[in-house]
C-alpha cells in the first residue's frame, strides 16, 4: 500500500544536521525553592577566543533541570577563577548558595576544563574536578560538568549527556508525509537525521550500550523491524513476516529482542536471539498482546493486553510463562515502560476518555500517580536515571514532546520549530 510513494534515503554518519527544526526546552514548572547557584564565566586560558561558552551550556543545563536558579551574569559582583582568592562576601549578600568557577584550555589534544564548586555560606571547596574532551566536544564536556554538579547537589545521577531518538512528520501536498528518525542531545541540540522515508517510521528503541537503534519501517510495503548501527550507519532488516512486525525492545544485556509478531495468526510477544536470529514465543492467548518492555532483571516482560476485556498491563515470567496483571485503575492502561531500577512502571492511562501519563510505584507507598495534565499524551520513555519521563502530546494544535518528573514537580516542553514530533526514546547512559 505504500509502494507507490516509498522513498528511503539512509544517511550515513556523520548525520546531516537540521538546525532549523531543533527541539527547544521550555521549562513550565520547577521545584518551589530551587537551589541558587552562581556559575561564573569560565576563564579562557588559551590563545584566541573561546569557540563555545562551556559555562553557558552548564548554566542552561542546570536551569532546565528545574532544581536550580542560576544567577544572571549581569548580576554578578565579581568574576573569580579557581583558586583561593574568592571574596565570598560578594556572593553571600546575593543569597547565593553555591558558586561554580572554572578554567578552560584548548590545544591539539582537545579541551581540558578545571572547575571548582564552593559552598558560599561556609566558604568551603566542596568539589573540584578536571574534565577533558575532544576539540569538537565542547558540549560533551559541558554536559559532563553539569552531570557531576547535579549529582553532587541532588544525589541523582545527571542525564545531561544522554540523547533522545524521535520521529518527525513533515506534511507535504496530497497528505503525503516525509518521516524522519532523528537523534539529538537530551536538550534538543545537535539534531541529526538517522533515516528519512515517505513511509511511516515507528517505535524507535536503543540497544543497552547505545551503539544501535531498532525501529519499525513500512518501506517494504508492510511493517518490518530494522536495526541500525549509529556509528557506521550499517542497517539490517530483522523481520518481514506477514501482517504485524512491531514494538522492538532490547533485553537489558542486549542478547535478545522482544517484539510483537502475528506470524502465527494472532498478535503475540516473541523473543529473538540476537546471535542466532531464532524466535521463541512468549505469550499464547486469543487476545491481543502487544507493546513489550523488559523488566530490569531481564527475567520478565511487561506488555499490554486486552485479555481482561480492555487494554491493561501484564507481566509475564519468561522462564515459567506465568502471567500477572499489574494495572487495575481507569478504563485503559497501555504502553508500559519500566525504570532501570525496576521500581516504577510508567504507562498511558485513560480515564473518562482522557489520556494522561501515569506512574505506578511497584515497591513503594505511593502506588499510582497521574503526572501529566495535558490531553492525548502517549509514548512515554523513562530517563536512564529514573527521574524523568518524556512523552508525546498535543500543544497549540501541534504534536510535540514534553517531559515530567515522576513526582510531577518538574515539567518542560520540547516543541520543534518545524514538523510534528512523536515517539521519543531516551538513550541509556
Amino acid at each position: 500500500m505504500f509502494m507507490r510513494y516509498i522513498w528511503i534515503c539512509l544517511l550515513c554518519l556523520p548525520f546531516q544536521a537540521l538546525a532549523q527544526s531543533e527541539l527547544t526546552i521550555e521549562v513550565t514548572r520547577g521545584i518551589d525553592q530551587p537551589t541558587s547557584i552562581a556559575i561564573v564565566p569560565f576563564a579562557w586560558m588559551s590563545p584566541g577566543t573561546a569557540p563555545q561558552s562551556i559555562d553557558q551550556i552548564v548554566r542552561d543545563d542546570l536551569r532546565r533541570s528545574g532544581f536550580f536558579d542560576p544567577m544572571p551574569t549581569r548580576n554578578m559582583l565579581s568574576f573569580p577563577s579557581p583558586g583561593p582568592d574568592i571574596n565570598f562576601r560578594d556572593w553571600r549578600i546575593t543569597d547565593t548558595e553555591y558558586l561554580l568557577v572554572g578554567e578552560v584550555r584548548l590545544d591539539a589534544s582537545g579541551y581540558s576544563v578545571l572547575f571548582e564548586l564552593y559552598d558560599v555560606i561556609s566558604g568551603g571547596l566542596v568539589l573540584s574536578r578536571t574534565v577533558t574532551g575532544a576539540a569538537t566536544g565542547a558540549r560533551d564536556v559541558a554536559h559532563r560538568i553539569s552531570d557531576i554538579v547535579y549529582e553532587y547537589l541532588t544525589g541523582i545521577r545527571g542525564v545531561f549527556g544522554t540523547r533522545v531518538l524521535y520521529v518527525t512528520d513533515n506534511r507535504e501536498g496530497n497528505d503525503v508525509s516525509e518521516y524522519m528518525l532523528m537523534l539529538a542531545d537530551q536538550d534538543g541540540a545537535r539534531e541529526q537525521v538517522v533515516l528519512t522515508s515517505h513511509a511511516p517510521i515507528m517505535s524507535p528503541a536503543w540497544s543497552p550500550d547505545g551503539t544501535e537503534v531498532a525501529y519499525v519501517s513500512f518501506e517494504t510495503g508492510r511493517s518490518a523491524i530494522f536495526k541500525q548501527n549509529l556509528e557506521t550507519g550499517e542497517r539490517e532488516q530483522l523481520t518481514n513476516f506477514t501482517n504485524i512486525n512491531g514494538s522492538p525492545t532490547w533485553s537489558p544485556d542486549g542478547s535478545k529482542m522482544a517484539m510483537v509478531l502475528s506470524k502465527d495468526g494472532n498478535p503475540e510477544i516473541y523473543i529473538m536471539d540476537m546471535q542466532t536470529r531464532e524466535f521463541s514465543r512468549v505469550t499464547n492467548h486469543f487476545a491481543i498482546d502487544t507493546e513489550p518492555n523488559w523488566t530490569a532483571d531481564g527475567e520478565g516482560i511487561v506488555f499490554t493486553s486486552n485479555r481482561g476485556g480492555r487494554p491493561q498491563i501484564y507481566r509475564v515470567d519468561i522462564a515459567s510463562g506465568r502471567v500477572v496483571r499489574l494495572t487495575f485503575r481507569g478504563d485503559y492502561n497501555a504502553r508500559p515502560r519500566m525504570s532501570e531500577d525496576g521500581r516504577f512502571l510508567v504507562m498511558v492511562h485513560q480515564n473518562e476518555g482522557v489520556f494522561h501519563i501515569a506512574v505506578q510505584d511497584l515497591l513503594g507507598d505511593s502506588p499510582f500517580l497521574i503526572v501529566t495534565e495535558t490531553e492525548l499524551d502517549e509514548s512515554p520513555t523513562i530517563a536512564p536515571n529514573g527521574a524523568m519521563v518524556m512523552y508525546a502530546t498535543k500543544w497549540q494544535n501541534r504534536s510535540i514532546l514534553a517531559a515530567v518528573s515522576l513526582d510531577a514537580g518538574i515539567k518542560y516542553r520540547l516543541p520543534a520549530q518545524t514538523a510534528d514530533v512523536r515517539e521519543p526514546a531516551w538513550s541509556p547512559f
